[in-house]
């Protein structure tokens, strides 16, 4: 019994190696654009494993996620999850997917995840918004609360002007980020309560950094 334990073990691990070099090559492969992140759900209180082109700032050791649990819990539930909404610590969006991977018995002992930055596309063409939108139904009706609405609106406005100067937020330069600061302040984006923090996450900068743009 205990040899039968151990040959299992050792066949899970080496579905884990063999598995971590596929997350290895994608993360190479879309550098600066895809993270990629495996799971190990055989201990998921230290679930990654590896992570490839770090875009979250997780490391290896942190905790599964919520949709990790799910698989340890639920053997039936969905191998593959594609192409769903997502966002980033620093409110970047991203589009995401989730692979399942079983053993021999048909359990769950790890998750590939890919995370595309896709706030990265927008100064190739502003018409790529159709494409990694995630809900274009009642685009017109604003949401709920006023606040999230602003912050929507905030995050658009700082990806189009920074499209106009064919970068990213992120890679603009200084001169470039303290015009289009001044450009959101004049527009009136400031009204809200935590458009200051919004973007500086969208900038790169820091909040501080932002009331000084502002200026």
């Amino acid at each position: 019994m205990a040899d039968a334990s151990r040959a299992s073990a050792e066949a899970d691990e080496h579905l884990l190696r063999e598995t971590e070099k596929v997350a290895v090559a994608l993360g190479r492969m879309f550098p600066g654009l895809c993270e990629v992140v495996l799971h190990d759900l055989r201990d998921p209180q230290h679930a990654i494993r590896a992570i490839e082109n770090n875009l979250s700032g997780r490391q290896v050791g942190d905790s599964a996620t919520e949709l990790g649990l799910r698989r340890i819990h639920d053997p039936q539930y969905p191998s593959v999850i594609q192409n769903y909404p997502n966002r980033f610590p620093d409110g970047r969006p991203a589009k995401s997917t989730s692979i399942g991977i079983k053993n021999a018995a048909g359990e769950y002992i790890a998750a590939l995840c890919l995370n595309l930055d896709v706030s990265v596309l927008s100064p190739v063409t502003l018409a790529l918004a159709n494409l990694v939108a995630t809900d274009t139904e009642n685009r017109e009706q604003p949401l709920e609360a006023l606040r999230n609405r602003n912050a929507r609106e905030l995050r658009q406005a700082v990806e189009a002007l920074s499209a106009e100067r064919a970068a990213t937020p992120r890679s603009l330069s200084r001169e470039d980020k303290k015009a289009l600061v001044r450009q959101l302040h004049q527009d009136g984006y400031f009204d809200s309560r935590d458009a200051a923090q919004t973007i500086a996450d969208l900038l790169g900068v820091s909040r501080a950094t932002v009331y000084n743009y502002a200026k």
